[in-house]
């Protein structure tokens, strides 16, 4: 595997909230991330993000399935796992991610389906989306 994927795959598997301090050893100063709830243009606002899932979620982990990487450019495919009030949840997406020249991280994009695998569970909320996605449905 590709030693930036590598290192990133390491550091994710193994997250921990004391390791959020030094993400600038695998993000640029500038690094710009987005997932379904975030859009920043820093180290210190990817940092904001992480300190508040560790805050928020019990026992966060991530789990990356498959790695491609060509060139400058990384797809990640990974399952997210955590406790939300004394509930088992798991998400699955995928990253885009673009190395900077010296390695580290510049550009991260999260994909995944909120509707689908988060407010679908809100009571009221998921019965609306889960009717909703039925009628929407070709076949």
């Amino acid at each position: 595997m590709d030693p930036r994927a590598r290192a990133f795959v390491d550091l994710f598997e193994n997250l921990k909230p004391g390791d959020v301090a030094w993400l600038g050893r695998y993000y640029t100063e500038q690094a710009y991330f987005r997932d379904p709830f975030n859009e920043v243009h820093s180290l210190a606002g990817i940092q904001a993000i992480f300190d508040h899932m560790f805050k928020n979620l019990e026992a966060p982990r991530f789990k990356v399935l498959d790695v491609l990487v060509q060139g400058e450019q990384c797809f990640l495919s990974w399952d997210f796992e955590f406790g939300l009030r004394g509930r088992s949840e798991r998400i699955h997406g995928a990253s885009h991610l673009r190395f900077a020249d010296d390695g580290r991280v510049a550009y991260h994009r999260d994909y995944w389906d909120a509707a689908e695998q988060l407010w679908e569970k809100v009571p009221v909320l998921g019965a609306l989306l889960r009717w909703l996605r039925l009628r929407l449905r070709v076949a």
